[in-house]
């Protein structure tokens, strides 16, 4: 998740579906966005926090940190020679 801000509507959708997940089953997300970015995801800054909340409660949370790891794979295959 992240880059292109969700509509209300989609944002309300996805946490239902998230919602009801989350108590039943493993839920896996990835994005580049910092938790403190969500509000440019969701529109709705309560919605971002209630969505935060049921992602992150007995989660296992890892940081691979800032770098894209698609853009350090594309400089290395550029040095390396390859296209």
């Amino acid at each position: 998740m992240a880059y292109v801000a969700m509509p209300e509507a989609a944002a309300e959708y996805l946490f239902q579906i998230i919602s009801g997940r989350a108590e039943r089953a493993s839920v896996i997300v990835t994005t580049n966005l910092p938790f403190a970015e969500g509000t440019t995801m969701f529109p709705n800054a309560r919605l971002c926090k209630e969505m935060l909340g049921r992602l992150t409660d007995q989660a296992h949370i890892i940081e691979t940190g800032n770098e894209s790891y698609r853009f350090r794979r594309t400089l290395t295959s550029r040095k390396a020679g390859n296209r």
